[in-house]
């Protein structure tokens, strides 16, 4: 029986019941492959064309790939979690929906306030760095000294950032379809971009650039001290989290901003053909390839400079990229196009985590949490309210704001959802063992647990001031619950009238 109060549980028939609704119905029309692109589209991105220099220069040296390594096992661990989460509950929301079933109201709105922080702010990030390389097209094209920027009184204006936000808006209002159609050129264009980085990059590797592989612990670098350095190094009493093992642990928990994106595919559930076998096959698949092109590149890069050549500036604090090490090897040419893939990866990436952005809010609207006209779906079958409050809030945030510190606190809202994802999935084997599940899990309990193990582990490697913000947005999602959707929930409206039976799901 589903419980009552803060912990009442939605049932899986009355979610996918609620998929029928006319006026919030999505349009099913995604392939195995669509959900492919898209989860390869939004994780080669930010991570490959930025954070690889910068997690080398600042933390990890040449051992940035095993990072990447220690980043990607938990993420597949968590991967094959939400793949039996989406084969058995087919709906938009992704963790939100997944934790409504099995830990109740409460709880699924705390993830899906979690999940508005991840998608939210990774959106305006990468926008920021979208930005960033668009000035840099630009200047090759224009003459350098032409900016994405311009200031009104003390407030700095990213009209890069804008630009891209306002066309990936109308892109995601008109069609989901239509998005994935685009985004697949894209990210075949990004691809090629990061194997022309492996193949020319292999020519320029030197083997003394691998040494040492761990460098010594120093407490040098960006400040990694104090509420800068990881929650683990401060609580082990090391000095900073700049190199040495403390240093590849912190790496490890930046670097998993790479992978994040392949949950996204999972939102996308409820618009699928044949979510009981797309989905899964679309996490997977897309984690599988980005994983092998990420530890690749990692490994070409750092042996093409030495890691000390890629720090963070200690002048004007800007970070090295890809570009940097074709630069130091007096390739400028191959520089300039890998601006061009990083313009084009960085375009997906947005895209997909708006789109992600709005199907959340989408779920939680439809469930009273939210106002409800936020799910209201439009001619094209998708919910144009959301998308626009959502491009507007992504543009604000780009267009206004600094991004310091923006790829951390997406890092700790994505693993904090992917801990009660993995939960999930031992909860509802042991609460509903009936549910026909396309997909599952193999070696339950074993694998759950160690994910759940594995993400905690990134979590306590990020930084003292990561936690302080992520505990202060949680407050202020607690204030919300209570003060509005704990008194709008449809759920809570429906055992109040007495209806607390589940619907009946459809034939499938």
């Amino acid at each position: 029986m589903p419980g009552t109060g803060l912990w009442r549980t939605k049932s899986i028939e009355q979610s996918i019941s609620d998929t029928d609704e006319p006026d919030t119905k999505l349009r099913r029309n995604l392939s195995a492959w669509d959900l492919t692109v898209f989860g390869v589209a939004v994780v080669i991105g930010a991570g490959i064309f930025t954070l690889t220099a910068r997690t080398a220069g600042d933390y990890a040296g040449p051992s940035v790939s095993l990072a990447f390594v220690f980043a990607a096992i938990a993420c597949a661990l968590a991967a094959l979690c939400y793949a039996e989460f989406a084969s058995t509950v087919p709906v938009a929301g992704s963790a939100y929906t997944f934790s409504y079933a099995t830990f109740g109201e409460f709880m699924a709105w705390i993830i899906g306030w979690d999940l508005i922080l991840e998608l939210a702010v990774g959106a305006a990030a990468v926008s920021k760095g979208w930005s960033v390389y668009l000035e840099t097209v630009l200047g090759y094209l224009f003459g350098k000294g032409t900016k994405t920027t311009f200031d009104i009184g003390s407030v700095t204006v990213d009209w890069g950032a804008l630009v891209v936000v306002a066309i990936l808006t109308t892109l995601l209002a008109v069609g989901t379809k239509l998005s994935s159609r685009v985004s697949m050129v894209i990210t075949g264009i990004k691809v090629a971009v990061v194997l022309f980085v492996i193949i020319l990059g292999i020519f320029y590797i030197k083997g003394a650039n691998y040494s040492p592989y761990i460098p010594p612990g120093s407490t040098g670098g960006s400040g990694e001290t104090g509420v800068d350095q990881s929650l683990f190094s401060l609580i082990a009493g090391g000095a900073s989290s700049s190199f040495g093992v403390f240093g590849l642990l912190a790496g490890a928990s930046l670097v998993f901003f790479a992978f994040i994106g392949f949950d996204i595919v999972a939102t996308t559930a409820e618009e699928t053909k044949n979510p009981q076998k797309a989905v899964p096959r679309g996490i997977m698949g897309s984690l599988a390839i980005v994983t092998v092109l990420y530890v690749a590149v990692s490994l070409v890069v750092v042996g093409m400079t030495s890691y000390k050549d890629l720090a963070t500036s200690a002048g004007d604090g800007s970070h090295k990229t890809l570009a940097t090490a074709f630069s130091a090897n007096g390739v400028d040419w191959a520089a300039n196009i890998i601006s061009f893939g990083a313009l084009a990866g960085l375009t997906t990436v947005v895209m997909v985590l708006m789109l992600g952005q709005v199907r959340i809010i989408y779920a939680m609207s439809r469930d009273g949490l939210m106002p409800r006209g936020l799910a209201k779906t439009g001619e094209h079958g998708t919910p144009k309210r959301a998308t626009l409050i959502v491009g507007g809030l992504v543009a604000l945030a780009a267009g206004f704001f600094p991004a310091d510190k923006l790829e951390e606190m997406v890092n700790v809202g994505t693993l904090f959802a992917f801990v009660l994802v993995s939960a999930g999935v031992l909860i509802l084997r042991r609460t509903r063992p009936d549910l026909p599940r396309a997909f599952k899990v193999p070696l339950v309990p074993l694998i759950p647990i160690l994910a759940i193990l594995a993400c905690l582990w990134l979590m306590l490697n990020l930084t003292v001031l990561t936690w302080l913000r992520f505990v202060a947005w949680m407050v202020l999602g607690v204030l919300i619950y209570f003060g509005y959707s704990r008194r709008h929930s449809l759920l809570g409206k429906r055992q109040a009238d007495g209806l607390d039976e589940p619907v009946k799901a459809p034939d499938a």
